[in-house]
C-alpha cells in the first residue's frame, strides 16, 4: 500500500522563483478595497497596487489608504490604469467585473464578466510572468477558467477564491448551533460557489468526533434535527446580504487576505479553492471547482483527495457538468 502522504496528495506544481511581497489589487469596488483593506491591515504585503478605469476614484482610494500609513507599517501603496504599474508582482488579486444584481444567479454573469478578463488578464501575466493569479470576479470558477485561458499559465498559478469562503460561512453557522468557536468547527462545503456547492456532511467533526456518528442521518432530508438548512443558508448568504445592504465585502476581502497570505508567507494551509477538477472524483470536464487544496509560494502545490460518499460525488460531478455547459457558450 501506498505512504499516507501519496494517498492523500495530488502535486501539481513546480516551483516559482522568489520573487518580493508585491500585490496587486484590479477593480476597486466594494470586494476590491475590502481585499486591499485585509491585505494592508494584517500585514500581508507591505507594497499593494490598486488598478481600475476609474482613475479619480483609485486616486481617492489610495490617498485615503495612504494617509493612515503611520497606523500600518508604512507599506507602499500605488495606484492607476495603467498596468505597468502592477509589474513584479507576486500575487494579481482579480475583482473586477459587473456585480451580482438582486435576484441574480452567479451564473448569468458569465459573457459580461469574460468580456472584461479580456482586458485585464493579458497585462497582468504580460508585466508579471511570474505572478500567480487569484480569481473573485463572480461567478468565480468559470471566470478562472477563463482567466487561465486567457493567462497562458500553470494551472496550479491560476485558482479562484472558490468555496473558501462557504467553508468559512458553513463553520460559522455550525458554531452558533454548537456553541464551539467557528475555528474548532471543521467542515467542507466544495464544488461550485453558487447554488450547486456540496457540503461533505461525512467529515464534518468537532476535535475528530464526525457529527455523522452521532446523527447517521445529518446533512439529509431524513434529518430531524434538520442540518440540511445550515447548508442551505450557507447558499443563499450572498442573496441575503445583497438584498440587504447591495452586496458583500467584507468577508471576502478576509478571505482573500488568508490567501494571500498563504502564498506570501510560504505557509502550505489547506483552503477549498477553485481549481481544474478534471480527473478528480470523476469529473471528466475542463472545470475548475473547489476541494481542498495546499497553497503556498507556488500556487496550488497539492489536492488533497477527498474522501466523498457516492451521493457527495454525484453531486459534484452534476456541478461539474452544469458548468461545462456554461463554458461552452463562452466568445473568446
Amino acid at each position: 500500500m501506498a505512504a499516507i502522504k501519496d494517498q492523500l496528495l495530488v502535486p501539481i506544481a513546480e516551483t516559482l522563483p522568489s520573487a518580493g511581497n508585491k500585490i496587486t489589487v484590479v477593480g476597486i469596488g466594494q470586494v476590491g478595497m475590502a481585499c486591499a483593506f485585509s491585505i494592508l491591515t494584517q500585514n500581508v504585503s507591505n507594497d499593494v497596487c490598486l488598478i481600475d478605469v476609474c482613475a479619480d476614484k483609485l486616486k481617492g482610494e489610495m490617498m485615503d489608504l495612504q494617509h493612515g500609513s503611520n497606523f500600518l507599517r508604512n507599506p507602499k501603496i500605488s495606484a492607476g490604469t495603467d498596468y505597468a504599474l502592477s509589474a513584479g508582482s507576486r500575487l494579481c488579486v482579480v475583482t473586477a467585473g459587473v456585480r451580482q444584481q438582486e435576484g441574480e444567479t452567479r451564473l448569468s454573469l458569465v459573457q459580461r464578466n469574460a468580456d472584461i478578463l479580456k482586458h485585464i488578464i493579458p497585462k497582468l501575466v504580460q508585466h508579471s510572468p511570474n505572478t500567480i493569479l487569484l480569481m473573485v470576479s463572480n461567478p468565480v470558477d468559470v471566470m478562472t477558467y477563463v482567466a487561465w485561458k486567457l493567462s497562458g499559465l500553470p494551472k496550479n498559478r491560476v485558482f479562484g477564491s472558490g468555496t473558501n469562503l462557504d467553508s468559512s460561512r458553513f463553520r460559522f453557522l455550525m458554531s452558533q448551533r454548537l456553541g464551539v468557536a467557528p475555528t474548532s468547527c471543521h467542515g467542507w462545503v466544495i464544488g461550485e460557489h453558487g447554488d450547486s456547492s456540496v457540503a461533505v456532511w461525512s467529515g464534518v467533526n468537532i476535535a475528530g468526533v464526525r457529527l455523522r456518528e452521532l446523527n447517521p442521518q445529518i446533512g439529509s432530508p431524513d434529518d430531524k434535527e434538520k442540518w440540511e438548512d445550515l447548508h442551505k443558508d450557507v447558499v443563499n448568504s450572498a442573496y441575503e446580504i445583497i438584498k440587504l445592504k447591495g452586496y458583500t465585502s467584507w468577508a471576502i476581502g478576509l478571505s482573500v487576505a488568508s490567501l494571500a497570505s498563504a502564498i506570501i508567507r510560504n505557509t502550505s494551509n489547506v483552503y477549498a479553492l477553485s481549481t481544474c477538477v478534471k480527473g478528480e472524483h470523476g469529473i471528466e470536464e475542463d472545470v475548475f471547482l473547489s476541494v481542498p487544496c495546499v497553497l503556498n509560494s507556488n500556487g496550488i502545490t497539492s489536492i488533497i483527495k477527498t474522501i466523498l460518499t457516492q451521493s457527495e460525488k454525484e453531486q459534484l460531478q452534476k456541478s461539474a457538468k452544469t458548468l461545462a455547459e456554461v463554458q461552452s457558450g463562452i466568445k473568446f
